[in-house]
Parts: structure tokens; sequence; C-alpha cells
């Protein structure tokens, strides 16, 4: 019979897990070695356990399965828990498989010994300790059912090293999928009552109310009613591009995103929560939703969403409306001076059709939903826990689930140095990945939020705090180091030339593009920028919101 880590292979692979990102140590040895008897299963070595969590991250966002981690005891975790945090609050499925002592060996506090389960509930919905061998791989198809149940988030599974080598290990059959909820009829009734009212209504769309077959019957409610769509501010995959409805994701900026949201009588959320502040502000609300203002739900994270539009189309009768899509529209390929923003349009004048984008760029990427609005049909995936240092790892996963799309990351510096060791990866498994690294030698958004909060910073001490800028950081040496082919761009021209060869060579491929903090001066700078993000606004929004974030 086999070991416990080998039927739990065959247990995972049968259950269509078939990646594995791992950074393992001892207690996981028999892991290791079972991958040698599961020809399905891809092991894929990353040198830090963050890129290890953030990679199956990006993996299950294309992929729409998860992947499994192999950590190593509860100090492996926990050096993976901020992309596990992202992947929460993105509601994506992971199965973190964590290594931990012989249960004999627990009671003798060794130097590696934790808490691991203590450590994992932090970012786990489910967190179990294996306790034989065989009963193993139930309590993987238990992980697994837990972590893709809506709404799907991670599940840790800890594995003690004697319930792995042990044998009497027996494979178990792969759960049956169950079918999400769709809303009922009293709430379909009573969200079409409301778009039938009279008022003004906004939908905030999240989750997968952001694919395709969502979007297409959100436009067709727009369509009938006339109601506006918003996204999340940090979706976890949104569709977008050509020949899909245009949807305006709320801004970062709480004072701009309560702007965007006034005068709404009505918010319906559809696989989304009701908008907050990142942050709380002296001041400031942190509730975003306009006063007077009614929040009703169509649709929650744990119910088909794209079912739920559709029934409120058919509702409406409009099921023969043709929603709004967007047309063809690429900006020129830029010229001049190199800043963030002619880099962003760059991007939108040259993206490759099906593209991935992977967005950490903070401060830097302002611009790039206005310059890709237009560009052919591609996905966009964001920073949806707030914690930095996702971009890199998560173009790994993504690039391994869809080998055949271009996979473009954007990266502000700060960011990048958070799991620069993904680049080490794609590499090694010679992955499709185009990353450009915004080197503006400062934590820009830091230097925005310093002011936000009504901290003066004015010091010597505070601002060296937020600078990048002594030492210097060379990501091309760093990138040549990992095996990465990597190249500096200090004029447009430059950049321009780097993206488009990236693009039609094999990758992976970086391009450090040196450029101006685009933050700097915010007195003077900061409205241009996000007015610009926001599209063309008339005359009166723009004095509003210049009147809310101007100093």
């Amino acid at each position: 019979m086999p070991n416990g880590a080998q039927a739990l292979m065959q247990t995972l692979a049968d259950a269509g897990v078939t990646v594995c990102f791992s950074n393992p140590g001892t207690s996981e040895m028999h892991f290791v070695a079972a991958l040698d008897n599961e020809p399905r299963m891809r092991a894929v070595l990353t040198l830090f356990e963050g890129v290890a969590t953030g990679a199956a991250d990006g993996y299950a966002r294309m992929a729409d399965k998860p992947a499994a981690t192999l950590l190593h005891l509860g100090c492996g975790l926990g050096n993976g828990l901020a992309n596990l945090h992202n992947a929460r609050k993105g509601k994506v499925p992971i199965l973190n498989i964590v290594g931990d002592h012989a249960t004999y060996h627990v009671k003798y506090d060794a130097q590696l010994q934790s808490d691991i389960e203590t450590v994992a509930r932090n970012v786990s919905k489910w967190v179990r300790t294996s306790q034989s061998t065989q009963t193993l791989c139930q309590d993987a198809v238990d992980a697994l059912v837990s972590a893709t149940t809506l709404p799907a988030q991670p599940a840790t599974l800890i594995l003690p090293a004697d319930v792995s080598w042990g044998e009497g290990g027996v494979p178990v059959p792969p759960p049956v999928p169950v079918a999400p909820p769709v809303a009922s009829d009293e709430t379909v009734a009573a969200v079409a009552g409301v778009l039938q009212g009279g008022g003004k209504v906004a939908f905030l769309l999240g989750g997968h109310a952001l694919r395709e077959r969502a979007l297409m019957a959100a436009g067709r409610v727009v369509e009938a009613t006339g109601a506006k769509l918003f996204a999340e501010v940090f979706p976890t995959r949104i569709e977008r591009g050509a020949g899909l409805p245009q949807v305006e994701r709320v801004a970062y900026l709480a004072e701009l995103a309560s702007v965007q949201l006034s005068g709404y009588d009505h918010l319906v959320l559809v696989d989304a929560k009701s908008p907050v502040s990142f942050f709380a502000y002296p001041g400031k609300a942190s509730d975003l939703v306009p006063k007077g203002c009614q929040v009703h739900e169509l649709a929650s994270t744990a119910h088909d969403a794209a079912a739920s539009l559709e029934r409120l189309v058919a509702a409406l009768g409009a099921e023969a409306r043709e929603p709004w899509l967007q047309t063809p529209e690429r900006p020129e390929r830029p010229r001049g001076k190199l800043t963030a923003e002619k880099v962003c349009k760059a991007v939108g004048a040259l993206l490759p059709d099906n593209a991935i984008i992977v967005d950490e760029a903070q401060t830097s990427g302002v611009m790039l939903p206005l310059y890709t609005r237009g560009a052919p049909r591609h996905d966009v995936l964001a920073l949806t826990g707030g914690a930095i240092g996702q971009g890199l790892p998560t173009a790994v996963g993504a690039a391994i689930a869809c080998p055949d799309r271009s996979v473009l990351c954007l990266s502000g510096d700060g960011s990048a140095m958070y799991t620069i060791q993904a680049l080490w990866t794609m590499a090694r498994e010679k992955l499709n990945v185009t990353n450009i690294i915004f080197n503006n030698k400062s934590y820009a958004i830091l230097n925005v939020e310093l002011q936000r909060v009504g901290a003066t910073g004015e010091g010597e001490k505070a601002r060296s705090q937020l600078d990048l800028s002594n030492p210097g950081l060379d990501f091309v040496q760093m990138g040549a180091s990992m095996g990465v082919h990597s190249v500096r761009a200090t004029t447009t021209e430059e950049l321009v030339s780097a993206l488009e060869y990236a693009l039609r060579t094999p990758g992976p491929h970086l391009i450090e593009a040196m450029v101006p903090n685009a933050f700097a001066g915010l007195k003077l700078r900061l409205l241009p920028h996000v007015l610009s993000s926001l599209k063309s606004l008339p005359g009166p929004l723009a004095r509003a919101i210049k009147r809310k974030v101007a100093p």
C-alpha cells in the first residue's frame, strides 16, 4: 500500500490539483519524494514562501481551480501569510499543505515547533491537523471542498511527518461539485423594483461579477434602466477591453470614491462588499456609501453572480437588449521624457490580444485603466488585500495557469523587493512574463498617505523612511543574476523598444523603468493624474474633487 504522501498525491491529482508551489524542508521530504510517482503533478520550486503563496493565488485566479502550496512548519507558513491574506480577501481557493513534526516529537518542543493552527487561522477558511495516515486523504478532500465552496478562500492542511511517511494511505475520490445558489425570486423582484422606481441606481460588482458572462448581463441591465456600473477598488480578476462593457473602478482615494458614488439613491451589490475607506483618516468618514443612499444585495459572495444577474435581466424583460461594448481604441506610442504615465500609455499601445496584466504599479499605475480600456481583450489581476509583494508571484501563477497567454506584470520598486525571488522561479520555469518595474526611488504611496493622515513628516528622519535612493536599487543586475533578461529604460523610446522586444520574444523579461515619482509635489500634481484616471470629468465634478483633495 502507498504511504500517506503517495496516497495524498494521487488524491490531489484525481481532484484536479495538478500544480504545487513549494518551499519544502525536512518534514516535507516524503511529500517531495512522492512527486516522482505522480506525473500529473507539476512541482514549482520557489525561494521564498511568499512567492509560493502568491503564485498559488495567481494560478487559481486564472485557472479557476486551486493549486497546492507546500510549506515548512509554522515559520514557513508565517513567511507566506501576506499573500495568503491577499488570497483570502480576493476569495481565491488555495490548498496549503504545511509540514509539521512527527506527532510523537511535538512534546519535545524542538527549535521549529510552533502552534501552526493558530498561525493558519488568520488566513484560512478551514484548518485541520491530520491525525493518521488512514484519514489523511479524506482530510485533503474536506480541505478542497471548503476552499472551493463560495466564497472561496485558502484552506490549510497540516501534515505531520509520521502521517506522511506512514504506510496504509488510501486515496479518496474527488468531491462532487456543488452549484452555488442563485438570487431568490424575492431578491430579484426587489432589485428590479428599485431599478424601475425612478431613483438613480449604481451597481458595485466584485468577484465573479467581473467576468464576461456577468458583465454582459449587467450591460443589459444598464441598457434597460440607465444604471451605472462600478467595480471594486482592487478586483480579483476583471475581464476588460474592446468588446466588453466598460466598468469604472472605484477610486483608491476615499475622497475621490465618495465623489464617484455621490448622487446615487441606491447601490446594488453583486459579489461585492459595501464600499469602505481603505484606512481611517482624521475627519473623514470610513463608510463610502453616500448619506441617503440605500444599499441592496442582489448576490452575496456565496451566490452565482452571473446567474443572478441573468435572472434580473429576465425580470426586467431585457434579454433582447444589446449592451454597449467598448470600441477598439489605442493610444499612440508615447515619446519624450519617460514618466509613469508614458509607461502606461506604451502598455495600452502595445498590449497583445488576450494578455494578462498583473497590476501592482501603485502610484505609477494611476493612468493604466484609461490607456488600456480600448485595448484588445485582457484580464487584470489587482492587489486584493493591500499587502504589497503580490505582483511578481501572482504573475508566476498566472503564467503557469495560462502558458499560451502573455503576462505583463507592473510593479513598483518597493513592492517588487518584497518578493524579488519570484524572478528566479520565472527563469527556472521559462515563463512568458514581462515585468515592468517602476523605479522612482521611493515608497511614493506613503508620501501621499503621510499627508492624508494629517502628519507633517517634513524632517529628515521621517523623509528617509519613505526613500529608496540610498543606496539605489539596480533591478537590471538583480534580474540578470536570477536568469531573467533585464534592461533599463531611461527614455520613452528605450521603454517602447524594450517592451516591443519583450512582447515578441519568449520570456521572462524585466524592464526597469526609471521614472520620477508621479505624486511628488502632491499639491500641484495629484489632481491631473487622478482626474485623468477617472476619465474626462465635467467641470463641476472636477471642482468637487479639487475641494476634497487639494490641501
